[in-house]
C-alpha cells in the first residue's frame, strides 16, 4: 500500500505541509482541466467563453450536491480511523458511496430533462452562445457520475493520509485533458472540429480515465476497501450520519452556486462581453480558492482523526498551524490581483472590449482573497469537529446579503463594478466572521475537555 502519514502523532506543521501539498496540488490539477478549457475556448472568441461560463455554473452546482456525500462521508471515516475501528470506518465508505451515485443519477437526468430551461434563465443574447452553453451542459453535468465518484475516492484517500495518490490520478486525467481539448476542439488528423463540444468530450473522457485509474489503485493498495460491498444496503444510520454532517455545506455550496447563477444574470445585462469577463476571471480567482480547498481538506482529515482519538491539543495546534500558511498564501493572491490583474487576464482572453472589465472585475476580487482562504479553511475545521452548521449558516446569510448589496451598487456610478464589490465585501465579512466563530467554539470546545476527566468524543 501506498506510504500514508501518522496525523494523530509527531510535529504538527510537518504533518500537515505532507498531507495538504499534494492535496493542494490535486486541486490546482482540477482547476487547470478549467484553465485548459478556457485557453482553448478563448481562442473561440467571447461568445464561446461565455456559453462555456453559464454551463459551468450548473457543474459547480453539482459539486455542492455531492459535498453532501463526500464530506459526510470523510468525517465520518476520520472519526471512526481516529477510534481505530476500521470496519465502522468501511461501512461509512460504502454509505458515501451509494450516496455519490444516486445524486449523480438524480442530477445528470434532471439537467438533460431541463437543460434549455436552466441555461434560458440567463437570457443570453446570442442564439449560438445559448446552444454551446446547452451542449456543454448536458455532456458535462449528463455524465457527472465519475467526477462524483472521483471527489469521493479523493476524500477517502485523503482522510486515511494518503494524498499522494489522488494527485497522481489526477495529474494521469490532466495530462490527457491536455492532448485532448485542441484535437477535439479544433479537429486534427482523423479528429472533427467539435467546437464547445469537443472541450467537454475531452473533460468527460479525462475524469473517466481517473475513475479507471482509481479502481486499480483501490484494488491493489487501499485496505480500507478490501471487503467493501458496494451493492450492499447499509443500516439507516450510516446514510443519516452522513447526511446530517453533509447537508449543511452541501446547502452551502449550491445556494452559493444559485446566488451565483443570480448574479451572473445581472451581469448578463451588461452583455455577453461581461459575462465572459466574469467567467476568466473567476477561473483566475480560482487560483486562490482552489488552494484553500486543499487547506479545507487537509485540515478536516487532520482534526476529525484527532478529535475522534480525544487529542483536542493537537486539534488546536493543527489549526493555528495551517492559519499561518493559509495567511502567506491568501497575501500572494491578494498581492498579484491588485497589482498585476491585467496580465494575469490576457493570458486566457485578450479581447480589447473584455480586457478593462476583467481588470477591473480581478482588482477588487484581489481584496478579498485573505478573507476567502481563511474563511474556506476554516469551514474544513469546523466539519472536522463534526459542526458543519456555523460555516454553512454563516456562508449562506452572508452570501444572499450580495443581492440587496449589489442592487444598491449598481445604482451608484459604479455600475457593474458595483456587482464586483458587492461579491467582494461579502467574502471580507464572512472571512472575519467565521475565524472569529471558530476559536470562540474551539476554546470552549477545549474548556469542556479539560473540565471532564473522560474528554469528549464525537
Amino acid at each position: 500500500m501506498t506510504k500514508t502519514i501518522d496525523l494523530l502523532h509527531g510535529r504538527i506543521m510537518r504533518s500537515l505541509c505532507v498531507l495538504a501539498l499534494p492535496i493542494v496540488m490535486t486541486y490546482f490539477i482540477q482547476m487547470a482541466y478549467n484553465f485548459i478549457d478556457m485557453i482553448w475556448i478563448g481562442r473561440l472568441g467571447s461568445g464561446a467563453v461565455a456559453g462555456v461560463g453559464v454551463a459551468g455554473m450548473f457543474t459547480w452546482f453539482s459539486n455542492g450536491l455531492v459535498t453532501m456525500a463526500k464530506m459526510g462521508g470523510q468525517v465520518k471515516i476520520g472519526h471512526c480511523l481516529g477510534a481505530r475501528d476500521d470496519a465502522e470506518a468501511r461501512r461509512y465508505l460504502g454509505a458515501a458511496l451509494q450516496l455519490g451515485i444516486l445524486f449523480a443519477l438524480v442530477f445528470s437526468i434532471g439537467i438533460n430533462v431541463l437543460a434549455h430551461s436552466l441555461i434560458g434563465f440567463f437570457q443570453l443574447s446570442s442564439p449560438e452562445v445559448i446552444q454551446d452553453a446547452v451542449l456543454y451542459l448536458r455532456i458535462t453535468c449528463g455524465l457527472v457520475i465519475f467526477t462524483f465518484m472521483n471527489q469521493i475516492f479523493t476524500a477517502s484517500f485523503n482522510v486515511c493520509g494518503d494524498s499522494r495518490t489522488p494527485f497522481i490520478m489526477n495529474t494521469c486525467g490532466l495530462v490527457s485533458n491536455v492532448f485532448a481539448d485542441p484535437l477535439l476542439i479544433f479537429g486534427v488528423g482523423p479528429f472533427p472540429a467539435l467546437g464547445v463540444a469537443g472541450a467537454a468530450v475531452a473533460t468527460v473522457f479525462a475524469q473517466m480515465f481517473v475513475f479507471i485509474l482509481f479502481l486499480f489503485a483501490i484494488r491493489k493498495r487501499h485496505p480500507l476497501y478490501h471487503g467493501l460491498q458496494l451493492t450492499k444496503p447499509r443500516p439507516f444510520k450510516y446514510y443519516t450520519q452522513i447526511i446530517r454532517i453533509g447537508l449543511p455545506l452541501s446547502l452551502q455550496d449550491m445556494l452559493f452556486s444559485c446566488c451565483s447563477m443570480l448574479i451572473a444574470r445581472f451581469v448578463a445585462g451588461y452583455g455577453d462581453g461581461a459575462v465572459a469577463a466574469q467567467k476568466v476571471g473567476t477561473q483566475v480567482e480560482s487560483l486562490s480558492w482552489m488552494a484553500a480547498d486543499g487547506f479545507m481538506a487537509a485540515i478536516n482529515a487532520f482534526i476529525s482523526q484527532n478529535y475522534g482519538a480525544g487529542q483536542l491539543d493537537r486539534v488546536k495546534a493543527g489549526y493555528r498551524s495551517i492559519m499561518k500558511i493559509v495567511f502567506v498564501w491568501g497575501s500572494l493572491c491578494t498581492l498579484l490581483l491588485v497589482f498585476l490583474p491585467g496580465p494575469v487576464f490576457k493570458i486566457f482572453l485578450n479581447d480589447d472590449a473584455v480586457l478593462p472589465i476583467g481588470i477591473d472585475y480581478l482588482r477588487i476580487m484581489g481584496f478579498s482573497q485573505l478573507f476567502m482562504c481563511a474563511e474556506i479553511t476554516t469551514a474544513g475545521a469546523f466539519g472536522g469537529l463534526g459542526n458543519t452548521l456555523p460555516p454553512s449558516s454563516k456562508s449562506i446569510l452572508l452570501t444572499c446579503m450580495r443581492i440587496p448589496l449589489l442592487l444598491i451598487l449598481t445604482k451608484t456610478p459604479l455600475g457593474l463594478s458595483g456587482i464586483w464589490w458587492s461579491i467582494s465585501i461579502s467574502s471580507i465579512l464572512k472571512g472575519i466572521v467565521l475565524v472569529t466563530w471558530y476559536l470562540i467554539y474551539q476554546r470552549r470546545l477545549l474548556s469542556a475537555a479539560s473540565s471532564s476527566s473522560e474528554g469528549i468524543r464525537p
